[in-house]
């Protein structure tokens, strides 16, 4: 019987992957335009950091995370999401120490588990992007964070997007929001969908963000959070929003915005597509601010904020806006060989022009000229050269420009740092080298 891969996990190849490629090649430099550095972190961790720092009461620690006790009986899980091996890595390799930058800023991209029914654009193991600062408490902070991602995804191309912002104040403001909600919700307990009769008492907050239509009608008229902000976290949240209006970023106030995990405090956003194909407002992108996280889970007191997005969803929707990402990177040689005799030759020339620095492919199953070109050409190959018996003997052969035509004749022999000029000449129009060489 075929071993299948497990449910809700997928196999990656050719354009998919390439187009993956692209994106993350693009993430990264747009990362590292804002100074925000790569890390990486182990896919399991240990399930306490998970139960203290995403919160027992979530559904992503009661009901979908992976966790499992290896053969030293330690409980340790499958991360579900980054923010807490990122807090948990911050603090203990000391990245708050004067030898590194304050704020830190950091960012990952990488595998994470849930247990969810799978469906389009959720997997089990489905890959995240998202990026963090620790050390600093301004709402410029909060805004240029908000406005990385924004940037992201229009580098990308993605045009149906809306910011959505609230804010969940101080611990102590959110719970007499919470109390408020609380007595709100109870004469409409029995109305509820069965997913917040549950989370009512233990989480109420969560009940604001039900997909169930029911529940979003009831809690139109809930309490709004803004109202129950202590004077710090509404200058806080005033702040961001002139920043953003400065800045000309679009965004909505939501009051009903609340996230799913217990660390998040003060602003919170989430960009939100409206494609017709996904649904009304279906989250990109969700993020805000977590300033008692890592004092939580044993460090110093350290403000911080960040963002994530899953990648498949993401994918997903350059897909359905038909964004162009020029994932496939043009051949630079293709080498066309004729006869036995040849292969030596070839080999060599391979290597040559790969030390050089160019890419090179060949035909592998001495398959006819004819269909050689055509590989070349499915490669998009920039130069194509031909040898056989005779340019083995001769040890030269003629490199030909596939899109301007223009042929040179080469010996072999002399193939040097110098071929980067002549393959400027072979691929590029008249008109470009002669403003290249003026300039």
């Amino acid at each position: 019987m075929m071993i299948k891969r497990p449910k809700g996990t997928q196999d990656l190849s050719g354009r998919q992957l390439s187009r993956i490629q692209k994106v993350e090649e693009t993430i990264r430099i747009i990362m590292n335009d804002y100074r925000f550095n790569e890390v990486r972190t182990p896919v399991f961790e240990s399930y306490d950091l998970f139960s203290r720092g995403v919160g027992n009461g979530t559904d992503v620690v009661s009901k979908e995370m992976y966790d499992f006790n290896d053969k030293g009986d330690r409980h340790l899980a499958l991360r579900p999401e980054g923010t807490a091996s990122v807090v948990r890595a911050y603090i203990e390799n000391k990245w708050f120490g004067p030898e590194f930058p304050n704020p830190f800023k950091a960012y990952y991209i990488g595998p994470m588990f849930r247990y969810e029914r799978p469906q389009a654009g959720r997997m089990r193991q489905f890959h995240q992007l998202g990026c963090e600062v620790f050390g600093a408490v301004d709402p410029s902070v909060d805004v240029e964070v908000i406005s990385l991602a924004m940037d992201l995804f229009s580098e990308l191309g993605l045009k149906q997007l809306k910011l959505l912002i609230n804010s969940l104040g101080q611990p102590a403001d959110r719970q007499a929001y919470r109390e408020a909600l609380i007595n709100y919700l109870k004469p409409f307990e029995a109305e509820l969908s069965s997913d917040s009769q549950r989370r009512y008492l233990e989480n109420p907050l969560r009940v604001l963000d039900s997909k169930d239509t029911k529940d979003q009608e009831i809690v139109k008229n809930a309490p709004k959070m803004i109202d129950f902000l202590s004077e710090g976290s509404r200058k806080h949240f005033d702040r961001v929003i002139e920043l953003l209006e400065l800045f000309e970023v679009p965004f909505e106030i939501d009051h009903q915005l609340v996230r799913g995990l217990d660390y998040y405090q003060d602003t919170v956003f989430e960009i939100v597509t409206n494609s017709k194909e996904f649904g009304a407002n279906t989250t990109i992108c969700g993020g805000g601010r977590y300033d008692g996280l890592v004092e939580s889970l044993g460090g110093p007191s350290t403000p911080g904020i960040g963002f994530a997005a899953g990648m498949e969803r993401l994918m997903m929707l350059l897909d359905i806006e038909a964004v162009d990402l020029n994932e496939v990177e043009p051949l630079d040689v293709y080498i066309a060989s004729l006869g036995e005799e040849a292969e030596e030759t070839v080999l060599k020339l391979m290597n040559q022009l790969r030390h050089l620095g160019y890419s090179v492919d060949r035909d592998y199953l001495g398959r006819k000229l004819r269909t050689q070109f055509k590989q070349a050409e499915r490669q998009q190959a920039q130069v194509v050269v031909t040898i056989g018996s005779e340019e083995v003997e001769k040890q030269e052969a003629v490199f030909k420009g596939q899109k301007t035509k223009k042929e040179l004749s080469i010996h072999l022999d002399d193939l040097d740092e110098s071929f980067d000029a002549l393959f400027n000449q072979l691929t590029l129009d008249s008109s470009v080298i002669d403003e290249y060489f003026k300039a």
